[in-house]
């Protein structure tokens, strides 16, 4: 049966460059002609998630503009329910992205009506609904709060994708305490410490690690030859949240090779594999302790 996921959080339209290598500090270099695409982290997840198997719903905000529009396309036209996306007076969200020969990348996230988002009283009935609710931190750290509170209350698995990690201290505090799961790079796995009961550490090219009352494994992934890296991690996560409920072997082992597969697609909102190209994807893998 398919999971309920409900993911709050930002969507926004990428702006993409592709560069020979990135930038150093004060340095230019020319890049391609610039591709715009559906993006933001939480509707990348969503995507993921909805691919993958999952019955997902999306709550967030888009600006009363043409991009709005488009973004609200993306989602409907990728199976994600929209009934929980607000239009709010302003621009969407945006993020502009370089990416090199080698598929590494660099980000900075505009967040526009993201930046707006509140939750109303159908929004938080939605939450409620889900088996799983899945937030990142391009919204309000308090509005991510709100929702693993209502999710919570409601009986679901929270899990929280701890990025970006410039969010304010405090209120993450507040957001960790509610959560079950928490999702992080090795990079951010460096600063965030908060104990959690199930902690993700996403590996790049090697996999994943999970920590939890059992100990910890590591989960391999699929070896690709890597495109573009820019939406690996948002993939992750939206599988990992589709599959929480059937074990989470499964949903590490299903993650770590959707992560991979996104990794050959150029562009973070149109990566996501389905759930027929994951499987095939596994032939072969088996965790790691």
């Amino acid at each position: 049966m398919a999971a309920r996921v409900c993911v709050v959080g930002s969507i926004n339209l990428d702006t993409v460059f592709t560069v020979a290598a990135l930038p150093a500090p004060g340095e230019t270099v020319f890049g391609s002609a610039p591709v715009t695409t559906p993006g933001g982290k939480g509707a990348n997840q969503a995507v993921a998630a909805a691919r993958a198997g999952a019955q997902v719903v999306f709550v967030g905000a888009v600006g009363d503009d043409d991009a709005g529009e488009r973004l609200r396309r993306h989602l409907q036209v990728n199976g994600v329910g929209t009934e929980g996306l607000t239009a709010v007076p302003g621009s969407s969200g945006s993020a502009f992205i370089t990416v090199d020969h080698a598929g590494e990348n660099t980000i900075v996230v505009t967040p526009g009506a993201n930046a707006a988002l509140t939750l109303d009283s159908g929004q938080r009935a939605l939450i409620a609904d889900a088996q799983v609710l899945l937030v990142q931190l391009e919204i309000p750290v308090a509005t991510a709060t709100v929702a693993a509170r209502v999710a919570r209350a409601a009986g679901a698995t929270v899990i929280v994708n701890v990025s970006p990690i410039g969010a304010d201290p405090a209120g993450l505090i507040d957001l960790i305490d509610q959560t079950d799961v928490a999702v992080v790079n090795q990079t951010e796995s460096a600063w965030f410490d908060h104990p959690v009961p199930h902690r993700v550490v996403t590996l790049g090219a090697r996999g994943a690690r999970y920590t939890g009352a059992d100990g910890t494994v590591e989960v391999p992934s699929p070896v690709v030859d890597a495109v573009d890296t820019s939406g690996a991690g948002d993939v992750f996560a939206g599988v990992l949240a589709a599959e929480w409920s059937h074990g989470i072997a499964q949903a590490l082992r299903r993650a770590c090779a959707a992560g991979a597969l996104a990794t050959l697609v150029p562009g973070a909102g149109d990566c996501a594999p389905d759930a027929e190209a994951i499987s095939a994807a596994l032939t072969g893998l088996t965790p790691e302790r």
